[in-house]
């Protein structure tokens, strides 16, 4: 995605959050500079539906709505705060991730200065601004993910990909392939949404395990998202909740310090030079990173699944080193 384009969206997006109810097209028009400079009335239409495609893609909720009660045939358009932020996180410092498209892109040059301009100039079109909803795009953790921009790529000229992903189970990465709807940051991860080519269904895919190069595999327009596809309630589905689970884990004693400061219980000197802890988690993936981390301190009791996570890990890592040898 160019610089320009990248800017435009972010506009767009912080236009429709802070404003406290729907904006008309022609307004959206005056205040973001692409759309003003567009030379007709077509090609601004043109770009702004494709611009709203792509927020959409990203999983942002734009609204549509009467702007005004006496004319409900005027319509506008708008993001509820409440839709789009992300609830509170608590991550480790090596699991920051990127938590929304203005996170991402907010540090480019000229943005603080194009995003006042577009303040000032909705407030003089008469459109009533709520500017601390802007907090909720402002960049309070950053990582870099980068398959970001291939998928993104592939998801705004619907062109299907190939990679190779490492699923938390699986000793060494697999190639998948994948019409991609759409990328969503979802729980504080990115991740791809689409259709699975290899297992006919509907998958999603973290990009933090996507590993090497993102190919693309066929021409612009190879597939269509299914209509009324809904991105981010799609994720959520693919994604569901998983129920609060306890692991039963060893650890050397004096070591593993992070993960005895959230334990439960801890039990020392189960057997010499070791204690046992009780760990609360949700996800499986995000314990295996961790526990691998901790390397031969750590030996995993309970759960069976996450006792096979770790040694999957372990032992595609160990392939991996054979193989580069």
């Amino acid at each position: 995605m160019s610089a320009r384009k990248s800017e435009r969206l972010v506009n767009l997006l912080i236009t429709l959050l802070v404003a406290r109810g729907y904006v008309p097209k022609d307004r959206l028009r005056q205040v973001i500079p692409d759309y003003r400079d567009a030379a007709t009335e077509e090609s601004f239409e043109k770009m702004f539906e494709r611009d709203k495609d792509d927020l959409r893609a990203l999983g942002v909720p734009i609204e549509v709505g009467g702007f005004d009660p006496l004319f409900e045939d005027e319509q506008g358009y708008r993001i509820v705060r409440s839709a789009f932020e992300l609830p509170e996180i608590d991550l480790e410092a090596d699991e920051a991730a990127v938590i929304g498209l203005a996170a991402r892109v907010w540090q480019q040059a000229g943005l603080a200065s194009a995003t006042t301009d577009a303040l000032r100039k909705l407030r003089a079109a008469g459109v009533e601004v709520d500017r601390s909803a802007l907090d909720v795009a402002q960049p309070q953790l950053a990582n870099d993910e980068p398959a970001f921009e291939a998928f993104w790529q592939a998801v705004s000229a619907r062109r299907p990909v190939s990679f190779s992903y490492r699923s938390t189970r699986a000793a060494t990465p697999a190639v998948r392939r994948l019409e991609p709807w759409g990328v969503v940051s979802y729980r504080s991860r990115w991740y791809a949404v689409g259709h699975d080519l290899d297992r006919g269904e509907q998958r999603l895919f973290r990009l933090s395990r996507v590993v090497g190069d993102v190919e693309l595999t066929g021409p612009p327009g190879s597939f269509t998202v299914p209509e009324g596809t809904d991105i981010r309630a799609l994720t959520g589905l693919l994604a569901p909740e998983t129920p609060e689970r306890t692991a039963v884990v060893r650890v050397r004693e004096a070591r593993a310090v992070a993960l005895r400061h959230r334990a439960a219980q801890q039990t020392h000197g189960v057997e010499p030079g070791w204690d046992r802890l009780e760990v609360g988690f949700a996800r499986t993936e995000t314990l295996v990173d961790e526990l691998v981390s901790y390397g031969p301190d750590v030996v995993v009791e309970s759960p069976a699944d996450l006792r096979d996570g770790v040694v999957a890990r372990l032992r595609g890592t160990l392939s991996g080193a054979a193989g580069a040898a």
